[in-house]
């Protein structure tokens, strides 16, 4: 890991070993041998908390997404892309590692953290360190959320450092950029929110914002994005000196803080509640009735629902409106041609949903199933099924710079299905949690039709996505599914095994996994059995 950073002219933090101090490019230390090879540069396009059916290349009727949209219309949608887990800091560490959680042990994020580590292993490899080691600029806008103590500016990237989950509205940063502009101060009102069990004021759900859109912490991120972009532009469009750029917004998670344009943009009568709501818990895990009670859906009328998914909509239309303003950018800066573009969320939201918000100990496709977007140039545009990942993000970023992509242990480049080749994939997705308020250990693999999920605390669930989409009906005792749901069984117990996750010591016992060919005890000792 870079050991020092340097705080530039414009108050920005950026490792000691910054590209600009590099030797003449074919001399940097695993760079490719001459100036102006196949590098790609990289701007990845992050939101938080991000549904994926409000997005309109995904079938969205009624939230505008048009910039995304177009995104989307020039590169590869992938219909099946889903969050290692639905978990801001474990799903951002993966991002940037290219490991799966139980693997980097960054398990939870700081402000509900109940014992795990707290920042990732001092011996972490990370992709801004290898890119910057190899002759990129490396540039990181906005949440990091990736740890407490070690910021961006650790793992190679050029930033400034926000505290915490949310918008740092207070960061002296974005309090000059207001004053410079001559833009009104951050001022909320019309808050929405429920009551908790015990009778206290739930969390701020919503807000009015009072400042113009021009004045909104996503504006600010957006045009420093744009200035970072500007100041890489001459090395790019040169070929010596590529760039990976990550634009990291966070929203739309909740609260929902915007101004009134946004606020008002959608009819709450125009909005549909979930089916989900339906949901009764009856044959769920405990904890998903516990959890409805902590994001109080119950203590708020249909109306604030319909009004909180209509304002979160405004919140999806308007990041997008400042994701076109960088891509437009991009455009003017000559920069489309020879930049590969990525969009991501690290994770969904609940939004009303199963009777929940926020994010959870429950693995349905609203938190785990988001958008992912890849626009390589010279690549064609397409849509494609493959059950991919954003862990699959690391190696691509490697493949797209020309550094080999072992290093990303659990991640696989997706390049060669951007390229239109119809590499063999697998059918399932592996995704993992393991707390947020409280440890909690789950594993999910989710396919085209089925869904299974373990749960050692309580019950396992299976679903038929084919008849149940929604996720209503828990399927795992029913024997007219007995076939696949073994046949998923064994394969999450031989994938968790075959990554060397403990968590298939609980399945050796539990689950039907089929024969063992192994002694789950560990002892040893036994010589009469588990021969295979």
């Amino acid at each position: 890991m870079t050991s020092g950073s340097a705080t530039s002219a414009t108050g920005t933090t950026a490792p000691d070993t910054a590209p600009g101090s590099h030797a003449a490019p074919g001399t940097v230390p695993g760079a490719p041998d001459a100036p102006g090879s196949a590098r790609r540069s990289i701007l990845m396009l992050m939101t938080d908390q991000h549904r994926v059916d409000t997005l309109g290349c995904y079938g969205s009727p009624v939230c505008r997404t048009p910039h995304l949209d177009a995104l989307a219309a020039q590169g590869t949608r992938f219909e099946n892309w889903f969050t290692p887990t639905a978990i801001c800091t474990p799903a951002r560490a993966s991002l940037f590692t290219g490991a799966a959680p139980f693997r980097h042990k960054l398990l939870a994020n700081h402000e509900r953290n109940v014992g795990y580590i707290e920042d990732l292993p001092e011996d972490q490899w990370t992709v801004p360190e290898d890119l910057r080691a190899s002759g990129y600029e490396c540039g990181l806008v906005g949440k990091w959320h990736v740890g407490e103590e070690r910021t961006a500016a650790d793992f190679g990237f050029e930033a400034e450092h926000y505290p915490g989950w949310h918008n740092a509205v207070d960061h002296p940063d974005y309090l000059a950029w207001l004053e410079e502009n001559g833009h009104p101060p951050y001022e909320i009102s019309d808050r929405i929110r429920g009551t908790f069990p015990n009778g206290e004021v739930g969390n701020l759900m919503a807000a009015r914002l009072h400042q113009p859109v021009e004045a909104t912490f996503e504006h600010y991120l957006a045009d420093r994005t744009i200035e970072m972009l500007t100041r890489y532009a001459q090395g790019a469009r040169s070929g010596e000196v590529p760039f990976f750029v990550v634009s990291s917004f966070s929203g739309p998670h909740l609260p929902y803080v915007i101004p009134d344009e946004y606020f008002d943009m959608y009819d709450p009568a125009d909005v549909e509640l979930p089916r989900s709501v339906a949901e009764d818990f009856a044959d769920k895990p405990p904890v998903q009735r516990n959890y409805s009670g902590h994001w109080a859906f119950d203590t708020m009328t249909e109306e604030q629902s319909r009004k909180l998914i209509a304002v979160y909509w405004g919140y999806v239309t308007m990041i997008d409106r400042e994701f076109g303003r960088i891509l437009d950018a991009l455009d003017e800066l000559g920069l489309a041609d020879t930049t590969a573009v990525a969009f991501s969320s690290d994770h969904g939201e609940f939004t009303g949903s199963h009777r929940l918000h926020d994010k959870g100990p429950a693995m349905y496709d609203d938190i785990y199933r988001t958008g992912g977007i890849l626009r390589v140039p010279g690549c064609p545009p397409q849509v494609r099924e493959e059950f991919v990942s954003l862990i699959d993000l690391p190696a691509t970023f490697l493949d797209l710079a020309g550094r080999p992509t072992d290093p990303a242990v659990d991640s696989r480049s997706l390049l060669p299905i951007v390229r239109g080749e119809h590499p063999e994939w697998g059918e399932n997705v592996l995704c993992e949690f393991h707390g947020h308020h409280f440890p909690i250990a789950q594993r999910m693999l989710r396919g085209p039709r089925f869904k299974l999920v373990v749960n050692p605390e309580s019950r396992n669930e299976f679903y038929d996505l084919r008849s149940d989409p929604d996720e209503l009906s828990n399927r795992f005792e029913d024997p007219l599914l007995e076939e696949p749901r073994r046949a998923m069984l064994a394969e999450l117990y031989d994938r968790l095994r075959e990554r060397g996750d403990n968590f298939y010591h609980w399945m050796s016992s539990m689950d039907a996994v089929g024969h063992l060919d192994h002694d789950p005890t560990m002892s040893g000792l036994d010589e009469s059995t588990y021969r295979g």
